[in-house]
Formats: structure tokens, C-alpha cells, sequence
């Protein structure tokens, strides 16, 4: 399974001198809100009161570590978003706003002013000090740290210095308009300098732990390696109206389909996220409680290695219109996914309606059309007599199934696609040791982007050396467009920038995009309050957890 993520597909519109503050953002445990995007929720009905203990379970299995700087994969960020907070907070609405930080100020996007809030305390009920914070974001830099979020948004900052007594500033080798969404990630997450080097190579460990301000805390002792972790309510939180509804929440390990559906079935787990495709048939028709469609960032796409046919962009443009993505949605998803317009899925671009005529102008046609298909074949450079080999993981048979349905497409236009299973242990290394991916011409990914900022994720995936960018893609005319959108101050100029450069990367399809994926959690219906949408690997989602009744 994809289980690597984007570094730099994070961020925030902010216009440059504008201090955020007052920026609107829902509610933790709103009521029930529908959204523009095919009526997918965002949030569900507030908790009603404390649940005492709930029973969750993480699909993906079990995380490796505690450190912030280490959660780069759905177990760990679902984990540490409720212990460890960043300077901003992104909503189930994907707005972001202020949390350990007051605000944030630049005049050209080269240097920012953060505000530090001054009345936050540790688990031990320390005060966090703005030598914390700069310890903290000084991690992602130092290389000793081994942050798996160096480089991108990261290697940009040139320095970070105390400049008042509640006051950081940020300087920039290159101007960025979007940092303060960046800081809203992992990237602006805060952790006791004092607890972090006292633990030394134990840090993080399930007998040393971390020292955050979160909502939910974590003592030593309470993750059971193999079976599960117990987060525990922070009842010194500095933000009382967002402290947690329950006093824990023990989020399971449990990765077998048959299992999580029997468990949630009979109410031995309460509730989850990313629910397995085979289980949710089962779940739909059971009574033990319900299962809700948020709006999501995820998309399953295929990445090219750039090798063999499909490294060229005519060979990927042929398939992407010969393979039939809606029988895809309908049959392999469940009706849980949408045929993909580009490689942002459509998700990031609902916060700007303005932008929709000019990606209706500018974008290709993905339609199903065989004829369309063969002509963009005539134009393709390459053998195209030889296999396309397309890697997935062999425990996750769903992929094979999209496979098969985009190798039909192939036959159509004289093609050859082999699907090729590969054990997940081998197959995670396709997304970071490109000699794993040789004799491969592309690999599966289900990837999601950190915030509906469809600007950061163009470029990791599609900017020369980029951190997603797998394939040694590089165009100076899309480097161009991204760097200039990146720099523009003005948020509608830089949305219709942003435009541009998607058009160009949609030309060429450096990832041959396939379908946008809803949501899919289920919760019991002794339990309420968790957010339906996609925030959960950076929101505290397990504190809006509570009683239902």
C-alpha cells in the first residue's frame, strides 16, 4: 500500500502583511455539516458528554514511533495528531487557524513574524517557551534529528531567531506565501526541548514517549507493542473549549478486513477510519452503528518511473482516456470515489470557486474515449510493443482489480499492461530507493495531500527533484509556472497560476491520475464527535470523541 506521503502538500492562501487571526474555521464537534463536494460530510453531531473510554482501531496498523518528526504515515500521524500541536491548526472545513501560534505577518514572503501564545503547558505542566518552539522547528533542519520532512518547504529556511519575548521570526531563502499552512503539519509541531534530549536515542519509544501540549497525552507504559495505544485527556490543556470530550481513547492495531468488520460490528471497536473495501458492504447493512462519507484529499493514482512506454506522457495520456475510472469508482470503491480531473483531487480546489471556468478552459479532457485514446497514441515516441509493468501490493487485491480494468484499456489500444504484485514489505521502498523501482515502468499510490492547498502538492509531485517527483520529471516551462505562482502575493492571481501550471503538468501526467476517495469512517452508535473529513492525520480528532447520548 502507498503509505509515503507529501512533504511539501501543505498550505494556506494567506495574503502577505495579514495577520491570521479571525480566520474562519468549523467548529471541533459541530453539528452535522454537509459540503459542495457531492454532499460528503465534514463533521458529525457533537458529543454530548464524556464516553469514558473508546475503542478505536488504526486500519493501517500499528505506528513505529512517537516522535513528531517521524510521523510520515497514516499510523503515526493519526496517533500523534492528538498529542503533539503545531503553530496552526487546520479544520474539518480545511480552513486553517491559529493555535500555538497568535498569527503570523510578512511583507514579501521572505520573512515571517509569528506570534507565540503564552499561557500553554506541557503534560508535566511546564510552560512551553518560544525556545521550545524554536528548538522544535530547528529538528526539521538539523540533520542529526533525521526529520522525514527535511528538504522542501524546510530547506528553505535560512534562519530562526527570537525576536520578541512572545515572538519568532522566519527567514526564507526564496519568498513563500504558503508557509503559514506549512507550520500548520508536523513541520510547526512542538515538543519539550528539556523531555526530547533527556530521552536521547530513546525518544519516542513506546517507554520514553514525547512531551507535547496536546489535548490527549501519552504515558509511558500505555502502548501495548502489537495490540494497541491509550491516549489519556489532558485535563491542564490550555484550550478549554476544545479539551477532550473523554478521558481516553485506545486506538487498536488491527489491519485484517474480516476482523475490523467483525469488531465494529459487534462493537468491540467503536469506530474507524480508511474502513477496508472489503468490509464495507457488511458495515452499510449492520445496525450497530453507521458509516459516513467524508470529504476527502486522498487519490489513487499511478506513478510513473519513468521507464519503458509509459515514461512517455502520449503513452500515459492514452491510457488515462482508455481506462473506464467511473467502472473503477462504482465497482472496486464502492461508490466511495470520483473518476480524478487532475492529480489534486477535486477537493483542494473547492475553497476556490473562482477557479473553476479557468480549469474548465485550460485542464485535457480525462473522459473514457477509446477513439480519443488511440489518437493520443499516435503521437507517443517509444516502443510500444513492449509489456508496461505496473507494480502494486500483492496483500491489497483491490489494486489488482484497477489494474485489470486499465488493462483492458490497453488491449484496446494494442497495449500491454502486467500488473505485478510485490510484497509490501519490498513495495514500500518504490517510494523512496529508486533501485527498488527498477524494471518497473510505474507503481501504484493512494496519496494524500496535507491541506486542500493544490499548489504545494503540483509541486512535490511535478517540480524538477521534488520530494514526490519519482520519475526524474522535469519541464522548465512547469518549474517556471510553479515558482511564480509560489511567489505571488495576491490570492486569486495566485490561484489562476496555480491554473496554469496545473494545465501544463495535466499535459503530461507525471502520475496518471484514476479516482478521488471519499472519506470512509464508521463509528458505533454509542459514540459521536469525530470529524467525517480528511483532517484526522494533523487534527486532534480522538478529543471531539464522546458519548452520543
Amino acid at each position: 500500500m502507498k503509505l509515503a506521503k507529501t512533504r511539501a502538500s501543505i498550505a494556506l492562501l494567506a495574503a502577505a502583511s495579514l495577520a491570521l487571526v479571525g480566520c474562519s474555521s468549523a467548529n471541533r464537534g459541530g453539528d452535522e455539516t454537509k459540503t459542495p463536494n457531492a454532499e460528503l460530510l465534514q463533521t458529525t453531531p457533537a458529543a454530548k458528554g464524556d464516553a469514558g473510554k473508546v475503542v478505536w482501531n488504526s486500519t493501517y496498523g500499528e505506528l513505529a514511533n512517537l516522535d513528531p518528526i517521524k510521523a510520515f504515515n497514516y499510523p503515526e500521524n493519526t496517533v500523534v495528531a492528538n498529542l503533539c500541536e503545531a503553530l496552526f491548526q487546520m479544520q474539518p472545513d480545511f480552513s486553517i487557524k491559529e493555535n500555538l501560534a497568535t498569527g503570523a505577518t510578512t511583507e514579501d514572503g521572505t520573512v515571517w513574524k509569528i506570534g507565540i501564545r503564552d499561557d500553554v503547558t506541557f503534560w508535566d505542566g511546564t510552560p512551553m517557551t518560544v525556545e521550545d518552539v524554536i528548538f522544535s522547528l530547528n529538528r526539521n533542519i538539523d540533520p542529526a534529528e533525521g526529520s522525514y520532512w527535511g528538504g522542501g518547504v524546510v530547506a528553505n529556511i535560512t534562519d530562526i531567531k527570537k525576536t520578541g519575548d512572545n515572538e519568532i521570526t522566519i527567514s526564507l531563502k526564496q519568498p513563500d506565501n504558503l508557509l503559514p499552512s506549512s507550520l500548520s503539519t508536523i513541520i510547526g509541531t512542538v515538543v519539550q526541548e528539556k523531555q526530547r534530549k533527556a530521552a536521547g536515542d530513546n525518544y519516542g519509544n513506546p517507554d520514553t514517549g514525547v512531551m507535547c501540549t496536546g489535548p490527549m497525552k501519552y504515558t509511558p507504559g500505555k502502548w501495548k507493542q502489537g495490540q494497541s495505544i491509550t491516549l489519556e485527556r489532558y485535563d491542564g490543556y490550555w484550550n478549554s473549549e476544545e479539551a477532550a470530550k473523554s478521558k481516553e481513547v485506545e486506538i487498536g492495531f488491527v489491519v485484517d478486513p474480516t476482523a475490523i468488520a467483525n469488531g465494529l460490528k459487534t462493537g468491540e471497536i467503536q469506530g474507524s477510519y480508511d474502513v477496508p473495501l472489503p468490509a464495507l458492504g457488511e458495515l452499510s447493512s449492520g445496525t450497530s452503528g453507521s458509516m459516513f462519507s467524508g470529504q476527502g484529499m486522498q487519490i489513487m493514482a499511478i506513478i510513473s518511473t519513468g521507464n519503458g512506454a509509459f515514461g512517455d506522457p502520449a503513452v500515459r495520456r492514452a491510457l488515462t482516456r482508455a481506462t473506464d475510472r467511473q467502472a473503477i469508482a462504482d465497482t472496486v470503491y464502492e461508490g466511495t470515489g470520483t473518476p480524478s480531473r487532475s492529480v489534486v483531487p477535486q477537493s483542494a480546489w473547492d475553497r476556490y470557486p473562482d477557479a473553476a471556468k479557468s480549469r474548465d478552459e485550460k485542464l485535457p479532457d480525462l473522459g473514457f474515449d477509446i477513439e480519443a485514446a488511440k489518437e493520443e497514441l499516435k503521437t507517443a515516441k517509444v516502443d510500444t510493443s513492449k509489456p508496461i509493468k505496473i507494480a502494486y501490493p500483492s496483500e491489497r487485491s483491490f489494486y489488482a482489480d484497477i489494474l485489470n480494468e486499465m488493462a483492458n484499456g490497453a488491449k484496446e489500444l494494442g497495449l500491454t499492461l502486467e500488473p505485478t504484485g510485490v510484497p509490501s514489505a519490498q513495495f514500500g521502498a518504490f517510494f523512496s530507493d529508486p533501485e527498488a523501482r527498477k524494471g518497473y515502468d510505474g507503481f501504484v499510490t493512494t496519496n494524500y495531500l496535507s491541506a486542500p492547498e493544490p499548489l504545494l502538492h503540483l509541486i512535490s509531485v511535478a517540480k524538477t527533484g521534488s520530494d514526490q517527483n519519482y520519475s526524474g520529471f522535469s519541464d522548465p516551462k512547469v518549474d517556471a509556472a510553479l515558482d511564480a505562482a509560489l511567489a505571488e502575493t495576491d490570492e486569486t492571481k495566485r490561484s489562476e497560476l496555480t491554473v496554469d501550471a496545473e494545465a501544463l503538468i495535466m499535459q503530461q501526467q507525471p502520475w496518471v491520475p484514476i479516482n478521488d476517495l471519499a472519506v470512509r469512517m464508521y463509528m458505533n452508535g454509542e459514540i459521536t464527535g469525530a470529524p467525517a473529513s480528511f483532517v484526522y492525520l494533523y487534527y486532534p480528532w480522538a478529543a471531539d470523541l464522546g458519548s452520543a447520548k
